[in-house]
């Protein structure tokens, strides 16, 4: 009895997926501790994030990819129009017109926007079987502008870069032409100068700082100054856990979020760099094969979006730590303390399981 209810509990759950993230989560609350000033309390928050993340993953393990397929329109409206409330009263804090306050509860719909982006232009080019048109891809373009635009106007540089992202992957992956690539490219490229004044003055800052750094080291190039020095100092085989000193000395700021992976770094060197990294390839490569097995468009394009995006969330964050990126405040997937993000980040990886298990049963 309780063999049958465990098997239909783990029914729709991909062993070596969930491997990954439990191996990944681990590592992420072994520095966390480190990090936080070996804060226990801390550590038991992010284990509650992480109870409560797994959940959402099962619950859209359990969901089949046709189900999702039928609230892609209407989830991407919800969050178009809640973006528009925010726009119109939302609450303002630390300068930024994020939050909406439900009277129960304050939420981000930008965050909604990282699941219904991707599944609306699945959606979309699914409707489009074969080989879609320009106007299909400016169609496409459109939809994917219209809530980056209203997240960036929050301002939130960072969720609207992901955001853009998890929907120029759909766009690629269903088969924009390299020609209009290139022609992005140089558009964008020649757009420059007047993106350039369209940035608010803490975004210039921050790109200018990229450059150099040193140029203000005791205000915003601290950051980078500092995480760039923990990140040199762990050498090959780092410090040892408990033992980096821009993090056990308060050198290294946010370094349970945005920062950890400089933490990370310091104490674990170059070859806890290369498990990290072999585990977040393990991650991405078994989303890709999932992607490239999917039995339907929608689902193919969906998976490729999520486990793409998921590589750009690493990507973005180890960069702007190592001072190659601006800071944008992404923080480092499955790693960094954080409910939301966690939450995302499982729920994308329940419809990955989903696609992959509900594709089994199909085929039996």
């Amino acid at each position: 009895m309780i063999s049958k209810l465990l098997q239909r509990f783990i029914k729709h759950i991909d062993p070596f997926l969930m491997a990954c993230l439990f191996f990944t989560l681990m590592v992420g609350l072994f520095v966390l501790y480190s990090a936080s000033g070996q804060s226990a309390s801390r550590v038991y928050g992010q284990g509650l994030n992480i109870v409560v993340a797994f959940s959402f993953l099962w619950v859209a393990a359990n969901i089949a990819p046709n189900q999702l397929e039928r609230v892609a329109l209407p989830l991407y409206i919800l969050g178009v129009f809640l973006l528009i409330c925010v726009e119109l009263f939302g609450t303002i804090s630390h300068g930024a017109q994020r939050w909406l306050n439900l009277g129960v509860t304050t939420i981000q719909p930008s965050e909604i926007m990282r699941i219904a982006m991707p599944m609306m232009l699945a959606w979309y080019f699914s409707q489009r079987e074969g080989k879609p048109k320009v106007a299909d891809f400016a169609i496409g373009a459109l939809l994917l502008g219209i809530p980056v635009a209203l997240i960036m106007k929050q301002p939130d540089l960072g969720t609207s870069l992901l955001i853009a992202a998890s929907g120029f992957y759909i766009l690629f992956l269903a088969g924009l032409n390299w020609k209009f690539l290139l022609g992005g490219i140089v558009l964008f490229a020649a757009s420059t100068p007047i993106l350039w004044t369209l940035l608010h003055d803490y975004q210039r800052r921050r790109i200018e700082i990229l450059l150099d750094p040193t140029q203000d080291p005791l205000g915003s190039g601290y950051h980078t100054i500092q995480a760039i020095i923990a990140i040199g100092s762990g050498g090959v085989a780092g410090k040892g856990w408990l033992n980096g000193t821009q993090t056990q000395l308060d050198f290294l700021p946010e370094r349970t979020t945005d920062f950890i992976f400089a933490v990370f770094s310091e104490e674990f060197g170059f070859l806890g760099n290369l498990l990290l990294l072999t585990l977040f390839s393990l991650i991405i490569l078994r989303g890709l094969v999932i992607a490239s097995q999917a039995q339907s468009t929608f689902s193919r394009l969906l998976a490729g979006s999520i486990t793409l995006t998921f590589f750009t969330y690493a990507f973005v964050n180890m960069g702007m730590v190592s001072g190659i990126l601006p800071v944008v405040g992404v923080p480092l997937p499955l790693i960094s303390y954080g409910g939301t993000s966690m939450v995302t980040i499982c729920l994308s990886f329940g419809i990955l399981m989903s696609i992959q298990t509900h594709k089994k049963l199909v085929a039996t």
